[in-house]
Protein backbone atom coordinates (compact mmCIF):
# COMPACT_ATOMS: atom_id res chain seq x y z
CA UNK A 1 0.00 0.00 0.00
CA UNK A 2 1.15 3.18 -0.94
CA UNK A 3 2.53 5.87 1.87
CA UNK A 4 3.74 9.46 2.37
CA UNK A 5 7.45 8.75 2.19
CA UNK A 6 8.91 9.60 5.44
CA UNK A 7 11.81 11.87 4.78
CA UNK A 8 13.75 14.21 6.40
CA UNK A 9 10.90 18.01 7.31
CA UNK A 10 13.93 20.56 5.00
CA UNK A 11 10.73 22.29 3.82
CA UNK A 12 7.70 21.67 6.24
CA UNK A 13 5.31 23.05 4.14
CA UNK A 14 5.73 20.06 1.16
CA UNK A 15 5.13 17.48 3.71
CA UNK A 16 1.71 19.59 5.11
CA UNK A 17 0.94 19.41 1.91
CA UNK A 18 1.04 15.71 1.90
CA UNK A 19 -1.34 13.84 -0.38
CA UNK A 20 -5.40 13.44 1.19
CA UNK A 21 -6.13 9.91 1.15
CA UNK A 22 -2.45 8.22 1.87
CA UNK A 23 -2.18 6.02 4.52
CA UNK A 24 -1.02 8.02 7.37
CA UNK A 25 -0.39 11.61 5.37
CA UNK A 26 -3.14 13.27 8.25
CA UNK A 27 0.16 12.57 11.28
CA UNK A 28 2.23 13.47 8.42
CA UNK A 29 0.53 17.13 8.09
CA UNK A 30 0.10 17.36 11.78
CA UNK A 31 3.84 17.05 12.64
CA UNK A 32 4.69 18.95 9.29
CA UNK A 33 1.99 22.07 11.30
CA UNK A 34 3.70 21.96 14.51
CA UNK A 35 6.65 22.79 12.96
CA UNK A 36 5.44 25.60 10.77
CA UNK A 37 3.52 26.60 14.21
CA UNK A 38 6.81 26.48 16.13
CA UNK A 39 8.44 28.64 13.20
CA UNK A 40 5.71 30.99 13.66
CA UNK A 41 4.14 30.55 10.14
CA UNK A 42 1.01 29.42 11.01
CA UNK A 43 -1.24 30.31 14.25
CA UNK A 44 -2.49 28.10 17.00
CA UNK A 45 -6.21 27.66 15.33
CA UNK A 46 -4.38 26.63 12.42
CA UNK A 47 -2.38 24.23 14.25
CA UNK A 48 -5.65 22.86 15.96
CA UNK A 49 -7.36 22.25 13.00
CA UNK A 50 -4.45 20.23 11.35
CA UNK A 51 -4.46 18.51 14.74
CA UNK A 52 -8.42 17.75 14.36
CA UNK A 53 -7.92 16.22 10.54
CA UNK A 54 -4.57 13.98 11.82
CA UNK A 55 -6.79 11.08 12.72
CA UNK A 56 -8.35 11.20 9.09
CA UNK A 57 -5.84 10.78 5.73
CA UNK A 58 -9.01 11.97 3.71
CA UNK A 59 -9.59 15.09 5.56
CA UNK A 60 -8.74 17.90 4.50
CA UNK A 61 -7.55 20.57 6.54
CA UNK A 62 -7.09 23.33 3.60
CA UNK A 63 -11.17 22.66 3.43
CA UNK A 64 -11.46 23.08 7.25
CA UNK A 65 -9.36 26.32 7.43
CA UNK A 66 -11.63 28.06 4.65
CA UNK A 67 -15.00 26.80 6.37
CA UNK A 68 -13.26 28.06 9.37
CA UNK A 69 -12.07 31.81 7.76
CA UNK A 70 -8.16 30.48 8.40
CA UNK A 71 -5.70 31.83 6.13
CA UNK A 72 -4.72 29.14 4.10
CA UNK A 73 -1.05 27.00 4.32
CA UNK A 74 2.37 27.88 3.24
CA UNK A 75 3.25 26.57 0.08
CA UNK A 76 6.39 24.49 -0.61
CA UNK A 77 9.57 26.98 -1.07
CA UNK A 78 9.19 28.14 -4.76
CA UNK A 79 6.09 26.19 -5.91
CA UNK A 80 2.58 28.07 -6.36
CA UNK A 81 -0.77 26.90 -5.49
CA UNK A 82 -1.49 27.66 -9.02
CA UNK A 83 1.54 26.16 -11.09
CA UNK A 84 0.53 22.80 -8.72
CA UNK A 85 -2.66 23.18 -9.79
CA UNK A 86 -1.52 23.63 -13.59
CA UNK A 87 0.82 20.25 -13.05
CA UNK A 88 -2.10 18.33 -11.69
CA UNK A 89 -4.59 19.23 -14.65
CA UNK A 90 -2.11 18.83 -16.83
CA UNK A 91 -1.10 15.07 -15.66
CA UNK A 92 -4.94 14.13 -15.65
CA UNK A 93 -5.59 15.56 -18.78
CA UNK A 94 -2.40 13.87 -20.74
CA UNK A 95 -3.87 10.57 -18.95
CA UNK A 96 -7.05 10.59 -20.89
CA UNK A 97 -7.61 8.56 -23.89
CA UNK A 98 -10.05 10.34 -26.71
CA UNK A 99 -10.20 11.20 -30.26
CA UNK A 100 -8.43 14.68 -29.27
CA UNK A 101 -5.56 13.48 -27.24
CA UNK A 102 -2.90 14.93 -29.41
CA UNK A 103 -4.50 18.48 -29.92
CA UNK A 104 -4.85 18.65 -25.98
CA UNK A 105 -1.62 17.69 -25.67
CA UNK A 106 0.08 20.00 -28.47
CA UNK A 107 -1.24 23.29 -25.85
CA UNK A 108 -0.41 21.72 -22.56
CA UNK A 109 3.44 22.78 -22.15
CA UNK A 110 5.14 21.15 -19.23
CA UNK A 111 6.77 24.43 -18.49
CA UNK A 112 4.03 27.38 -18.76
CA UNK A 113 5.71 30.10 -17.57
CA UNK A 114 5.55 32.26 -15.04
CA UNK A 115 1.98 32.91 -13.85
CA UNK A 116 0.49 36.28 -14.62
CA UNK A 117 -1.29 38.71 -11.74
CA UNK A 118 -5.05 38.66 -11.88
CA UNK A 119 -7.82 39.98 -10.13
CA UNK A 120 -9.44 36.74 -7.89
CA UNK A 121 -12.85 37.31 -8.76
CA UNK A 122 -15.52 35.60 -6.35
CA UNK A 123 -18.66 33.85 -8.13
CA UNK A 124 -22.03 32.58 -5.69
CA UNK A 125 -22.03 29.68 -8.37
CA UNK A 126 -18.75 28.76 -7.41
CA UNK A 127 -19.03 30.11 -3.32
CA UNK A 128 -22.29 27.53 -3.15
CA UNK A 129 -21.38 24.16 -5.33
CA UNK A 130 -17.55 24.05 -5.53
CA UNK A 131 -17.33 22.81 -2.30
CA UNK A 132 -20.09 19.98 -2.76
CA UNK A 133 -17.98 19.20 -5.91
CA UNK A 134 -14.49 18.69 -4.32
CA UNK A 135 -16.06 16.42 -1.59
CA UNK A 136 -16.85 13.58 -4.28
CA UNK A 137 -13.60 13.66 -5.52
CA UNK A 138 -11.55 13.31 -3.23
CA UNK A 139 -11.24 9.99 -2.67
CA UNK A 140 -10.69 9.28 -6.51
CA UNK A 141 -8.43 12.02 -7.25
CA UNK A 142 -7.06 13.42 -3.26
CA UNK A 143 -4.17 15.32 -5.46
CA UNK A 144 -6.15 17.12 -8.10
CA UNK A 145 -8.71 18.19 -5.15
CA UNK A 146 -6.46 19.48 -3.01
CA UNK A 147 -4.91 21.54 -5.75
CA UNK A 148 -8.05 22.99 -6.71
CA UNK A 149 -8.45 24.07 -2.68
CA UNK A 150 -5.31 25.28 -2.62
CA UNK A 151 -5.23 27.56 -5.75
CA UNK A 152 -9.08 29.25 -4.63
CA UNK A 153 -7.55 32.57 -3.36
CA UNK A 154 -6.11 32.91 -6.66
CA UNK A 155 -8.86 32.03 -9.15
CA UNK A 156 -11.20 34.58 -11.31
CA UNK A 157 -14.60 32.94 -11.22
CA UNK A 158 -16.65 33.97 -14.39
CA UNK A 159 -20.26 33.13 -15.17
CA UNK A 160 -20.84 33.38 -18.98
CA UNK A 161 -22.87 36.13 -20.31
CA UNK A 162 -23.33 35.71 -23.83
CA UNK A 163 -25.68 33.42 -24.42
CA UNK A 164 -29.54 35.06 -24.63
CA UNK A 165 -31.53 34.63 -21.96
CA UNK A 166 -34.63 33.28 -23.99
CA UNK A 167 -32.32 30.89 -25.32
CA UNK A 168 -30.09 29.43 -22.70
CA UNK A 169 -32.71 29.62 -20.43
CA UNK A 170 -32.22 31.65 -16.28
CA UNK A 171 -31.37 28.05 -14.45
CA UNK A 172 -28.02 27.73 -16.56
CA UNK A 173 -27.47 31.51 -17.17
CA UNK A 174 -27.59 31.84 -13.33
CA UNK A 175 -26.02 28.41 -12.18
CA UNK A 176 -23.19 27.97 -13.97
CA UNK A 177 -19.09 29.21 -13.76
CA UNK A 178 -15.78 28.70 -14.90
CA UNK A 179 -11.96 29.82 -14.14
CA UNK A 180 -9.16 29.61 -16.75
CA UNK A 181 -5.76 28.40 -15.83
CA UNK A 182 -4.15 28.73 -19.60
CA UNK A 183 -5.47 30.79 -21.86
CA UNK A 184 -5.39 34.25 -23.55
CA UNK A 185 -7.08 36.05 -20.00
CA UNK A 186 -5.80 32.99 -17.67
CA UNK A 187 -2.65 33.31 -15.08
CA UNK A 188 -0.58 30.81 -17.56
CA UNK A 189 -0.54 32.36 -20.81
CA UNK A 190 -1.03 30.51 -24.43
CA UNK A 191 -2.72 31.96 -27.76
CA UNK A 192 -5.89 30.59 -29.27
CA UNK A 193 -5.93 28.06 -26.25
CA UNK A 194 -7.98 27.60 -23.63
CA UNK A 195 -7.90 25.40 -20.62
CA UNK A 196 -9.67 25.81 -16.94
CA UNK A 197 -12.48 24.36 -14.66
CA UNK A 198 -16.21 24.42 -15.59
CA UNK A 199 -19.26 24.11 -12.85
CA UNK A 200 -22.83 23.63 -12.98
CA UNK A 201 -25.52 23.90 -10.40
CA UNK A 202 -27.23 20.29 -9.69
CA UNK A 203 -30.32 19.68 -11.90
CA UNK A 204 -29.80 22.13 -14.71
CA UNK A 205 -29.77 21.68 -18.20
CA UNK A 206 -26.61 22.66 -20.36
CA UNK A 207 -28.76 23.22 -23.64
CA UNK A 208 -28.45 21.91 -26.67
CA UNK A 209 -25.57 24.47 -28.38
CA UNK A 210 -22.22 24.02 -30.48
CA UNK A 211 -19.52 26.25 -31.39
CA UNK A 212 -16.35 26.08 -33.86
CA UNK A 213 -13.61 25.39 -31.15
CA UNK A 214 -12.87 21.58 -30.32
CA UNK A 215 -13.67 20.57 -26.59
CA UNK A 216 -12.89 18.09 -24.52
CA UNK A 217 -14.60 18.08 -21.28
CA UNK A 218 -13.10 16.04 -18.56
CA UNK A 219 -15.83 15.31 -15.59
CA UNK A 220 -14.48 14.98 -12.66
CA UNK A 221 -18.00 14.33 -11.02
CA UNK A 222 -20.74 12.23 -12.37
CA UNK A 223 -23.28 10.38 -13.70
CA UNK A 224 -24.53 13.29 -15.82
CA UNK A 225 -26.41 12.90 -18.95
CA UNK A 226 -25.28 14.09 -22.45
CA UNK A 227 -26.57 14.04 -26.10
CA UNK A 228 -24.90 15.10 -29.19
CA UNK A 229 -28.10 16.53 -31.02
CA UNK A 230 -31.47 18.25 -30.13
CA UNK A 231 -33.81 15.51 -30.13
CA UNK A 232 -31.66 12.35 -29.61
CA UNK A 233 -31.91 10.13 -26.69
CA UNK A 234 -29.98 11.18 -23.85
CA UNK A 235 -27.14 8.86 -22.55
CA UNK A 236 -25.30 8.70 -18.95
CA UNK A 237 -21.92 9.07 -18.13
CA UNK A 238 -19.65 8.24 -15.46
CA UNK A 239 -17.36 10.63 -13.89
CA UNK A 240 -13.83 10.69 -15.42
CA UNK A 241 -15.14 9.55 -18.79
CA UNK A 242 -13.94 12.03 -21.16
CA UNK A 243 -16.38 13.68 -23.79
CA UNK A 244 -14.58 15.21 -26.80
CA UNK A 245 -16.56 17.29 -29.04
CA UNK A 246 -14.88 17.91 -32.56
CA UNK A 247 -16.06 21.47 -34.21
CA UNK A 248 -19.66 22.41 -33.89
CA UNK A 249 -20.72 18.86 -32.41
CA UNK A 250 -24.20 19.66 -31.09
CA UNK A 251 -24.20 18.41 -27.53
CA UNK A 252 -26.18 18.98 -24.09
CA UNK A 253 -25.40 18.01 -20.54
CA UNK A 254 -28.12 17.74 -18.10
CA UNK A 255 -26.08 17.61 -14.78
CA UNK A 256 -27.14 14.99 -11.58
CA UNK A 257 -27.80 15.27 -7.98
CA UNK A 258 -24.23 16.47 -7.41
CA UNK A 259 -22.47 19.20 -9.27
CA UNK A 260 -20.51 19.23 -12.44
CA UNK A 261 -17.71 19.72 -12.18
CA UNK A 262 -14.91 19.54 -14.78
CA UNK A 263 -11.79 20.32 -16.88
CA UNK A 264 -12.61 21.43 -20.01
CA UNK A 265 -9.82 22.44 -22.43
CA UNK A 266 -10.68 24.23 -25.95
CA UNK A 267 -7.82 23.37 -28.65
CA UNK A 268 -8.53 26.56 -31.21
CA UNK A 269 -10.67 29.01 -32.20
CA UNK A 270 -11.62 30.28 -28.14
CA UNK A 271 -12.57 33.31 -29.29
CA UNK A 272 -15.55 32.67 -31.54
CA UNK A 273 -18.70 32.45 -30.02
CA UNK A 274 -20.81 29.63 -28.83
CA UNK A 275 -24.82 29.30 -30.54
CA UNK A 276 -27.41 27.74 -28.60
CA UNK A 277 -29.32 24.87 -30.74
CA UNK A 278 -33.32 24.95 -30.92
CA UNK A 279 -34.94 21.78 -29.40
CA UNK A 280 -38.66 21.05 -28.28
CA UNK A 281 -37.94 19.22 -25.60
CA UNK A 282 -35.79 21.51 -22.87
CA UNK A 283 -38.82 21.86 -20.68
CA UNK A 284 -39.70 18.21 -20.37
CA UNK A 285 -35.29 17.67 -19.83
CA UNK A 286 -35.86 20.49 -17.16
CA UNK A 287 -39.14 19.60 -15.44
CA UNK A 288 -37.54 15.52 -15.12
CA UNK A 289 -33.88 17.18 -14.11
CA UNK A 290 -32.06 14.85 -11.31
CA UNK A 291 -32.10 16.77 -8.22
Amino acid sequence: MRRWPSAAMTDPSEHLNAPIGLPGSGRVRYGAAMELWRLGQISAEALEVYRIASAHDRRDPRVMLREAGLPAPPMPAGQSALRTLYDEMRDYLLALDHPGKAEVKAGLPANPGPARAITPRKNAVADQWLEPALQTITLDCPRLAAAITAALPELEWVTYDAYPLDKIGAPFAKGHAFASILGGDAPFAAPDYDMGLFLIAPGVLYRDHHHPAPELYAPLTGPHDWRFGPGRPLMAKAAHQPVWNPPHQPHLTRVGAVPFLSLFVWTKDVNELAHVLDAEDWAALESAALV
